[in-house]
Protein backbone atom coordinates (compact mmCIF):
# COMPACT_ATOMS: atom_id res chain seq x y z
CA UNK A 1 0.00 0.00 0.00
CA UNK A 2 1.53 3.22 -0.85
CA UNK A 3 1.99 6.07 1.83
CA UNK A 4 1.53 8.74 2.10
CA UNK A 5 5.03 10.88 2.14
CA UNK A 6 6.93 7.77 2.63
CA UNK A 7 9.55 6.30 0.65
CA UNK A 8 8.04 4.22 -2.10
CA UNK A 9 10.92 3.51 -4.67
CA UNK A 10 13.74 3.56 -5.56
CA UNK A 11 16.19 3.63 -8.81
CA UNK A 12 19.50 2.96 -9.49
CA UNK A 13 21.90 3.27 -12.66
CA UNK A 14 22.99 0.05 -14.37
CA UNK A 15 25.56 0.01 -17.52
CA UNK A 16 23.98 -3.79 -17.99
CA UNK A 17 20.75 -4.39 -16.79
CA UNK A 18 21.24 -7.89 -18.23
CA UNK A 19 23.82 -8.12 -15.44
CA UNK A 20 21.72 -6.33 -12.65
CA UNK A 21 18.44 -8.85 -13.12
CA UNK A 22 20.47 -11.92 -13.15
CA UNK A 23 22.70 -10.97 -10.28
CA UNK A 24 19.71 -9.80 -7.66
CA UNK A 25 17.47 -12.88 -8.84
CA UNK A 26 20.49 -15.00 -8.31
CA UNK A 27 21.41 -13.80 -4.56
CA UNK A 28 18.08 -11.76 -3.22
CA UNK A 29 15.51 -13.51 -5.24
CA UNK A 30 14.08 -10.31 -6.94
CA UNK A 31 11.69 -10.19 -9.72
CA UNK A 32 11.93 -8.48 -12.42
CA UNK A 33 9.34 -6.31 -15.54
CA UNK A 34 11.11 -4.87 -18.28
CA UNK A 35 10.08 -1.74 -19.46
CA UNK A 36 11.47 -0.75 -22.75
CA UNK A 37 15.14 -1.56 -23.64
CA UNK A 38 16.86 0.82 -20.62
CA UNK A 39 14.41 0.13 -17.82
CA UNK A 40 13.78 -3.05 -15.56
CA UNK A 41 11.57 -2.50 -12.35
CA UNK A 42 12.46 -5.05 -9.36
CA UNK A 43 9.60 -6.14 -6.78
CA UNK A 44 10.41 -8.34 -3.87
CA UNK A 45 13.06 -6.71 -2.57
CA UNK A 46 11.74 -5.17 0.67
CA UNK A 47 11.13 -1.95 -1.40
CA UNK A 48 10.34 -1.41 -5.23
CA UNK A 49 12.54 0.46 -8.02
CA UNK A 50 14.41 -0.20 -10.81
CA UNK A 51 17.26 0.04 -12.97
CA UNK A 52 18.15 3.00 -15.49
CA UNK A 53 20.31 2.44 -18.66
CA UNK A 54 23.48 4.65 -17.69
CA UNK A 55 27.25 4.66 -17.61
CA UNK A 56 27.26 5.77 -13.89
CA UNK A 57 27.41 3.78 -10.48
CA UNK A 58 26.09 4.12 -7.06
CA UNK A 59 28.98 4.51 -4.56
CA UNK A 60 28.85 6.20 -1.08
CA UNK A 61 32.08 7.73 -1.57
CA UNK A 62 30.91 9.59 -4.49
CA UNK A 63 28.00 11.54 -2.33
CA UNK A 64 25.10 8.88 -3.21
CA UNK A 65 22.65 7.23 -0.51
CA UNK A 66 23.53 3.53 1.00
CA UNK A 67 20.99 1.29 0.18
CA UNK A 68 21.48 -1.25 2.97
CA UNK A 69 20.30 -4.86 3.22
CA UNK A 70 19.38 -6.59 6.57
CA UNK A 71 20.53 -10.73 6.65
CA UNK A 72 20.77 -13.50 9.54
CA UNK A 73 23.80 -14.87 8.47
CA UNK A 74 26.38 -12.53 6.65
CA UNK A 75 28.70 -15.37 5.89
CA UNK A 76 25.75 -17.16 3.46
CA UNK A 77 24.97 -13.68 1.94
CA UNK A 78 28.15 -12.90 1.35
CA UNK A 79 29.25 -16.11 -0.56
CA UNK A 80 26.07 -15.56 -2.48
CA UNK A 81 27.22 -12.33 -3.71
CA UNK A 82 31.01 -13.44 -4.51
CA UNK A 83 29.59 -16.76 -6.34
CA UNK A 84 26.67 -14.41 -8.30
CA UNK A 85 29.55 -12.25 -9.32
CA UNK A 86 29.66 -9.02 -6.69
CA UNK A 87 32.55 -7.88 -5.80
CA UNK A 88 33.53 -7.43 -1.60
CA UNK A 89 34.44 -3.64 -0.68
CA UNK A 90 34.51 -3.38 2.75
CA UNK A 91 34.84 -6.98 4.55
CA UNK A 92 32.91 -7.71 7.23
CA UNK A 93 33.69 -5.20 10.11
CA UNK A 94 31.87 -4.71 13.75
CA UNK A 95 29.76 -1.66 14.10
CA UNK A 96 28.06 -0.36 17.09
CA UNK A 97 24.30 -2.34 17.20
CA UNK A 98 26.20 -4.85 15.07
CA UNK A 99 28.69 -6.28 11.93
CA UNK A 100 28.26 -5.45 8.28
CA UNK A 101 30.20 -5.50 4.68
CA UNK A 102 29.99 -3.22 1.79
CA UNK A 103 29.53 -4.53 -2.25
CA UNK A 104 29.88 -3.83 -5.66
CA UNK A 105 27.16 -5.42 -7.79
CA UNK A 106 28.48 -6.27 -11.60
CA UNK A 107 27.30 -2.97 -12.48
CA UNK A 108 29.83 -1.01 -9.59
CA UNK A 109 27.18 0.20 -7.46
CA UNK A 110 27.61 0.09 -3.73
CA UNK A 111 25.81 -1.96 -1.13
CA UNK A 112 26.05 -2.55 2.19
CA UNK A 113 24.65 -6.16 4.06
CA UNK A 114 24.04 -5.90 8.05
CA UNK A 115 22.79 -8.07 10.66
CA UNK A 116 22.77 -7.84 14.68
CA UNK A 117 23.48 -11.57 15.38
CA UNK A 118 26.71 -11.80 16.25
CA UNK A 119 27.97 -14.57 14.47
CA UNK A 120 25.50 -13.90 11.79
CA UNK A 121 24.16 -17.27 12.83
CA UNK A 122 19.95 -17.55 13.58
CA UNK A 123 19.83 -20.24 17.15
Amino acid sequence: MDQHEKINYVELPARDLEKAKAFFSQVFGWQFTDYGPDYAAFANAGLDGGFYRADLASSSEAGAALVVFYSRDLEQTLSRITASGGRIIKPIFAFPGGRRFHFADPNDNEFAVWSDLGLGVQS
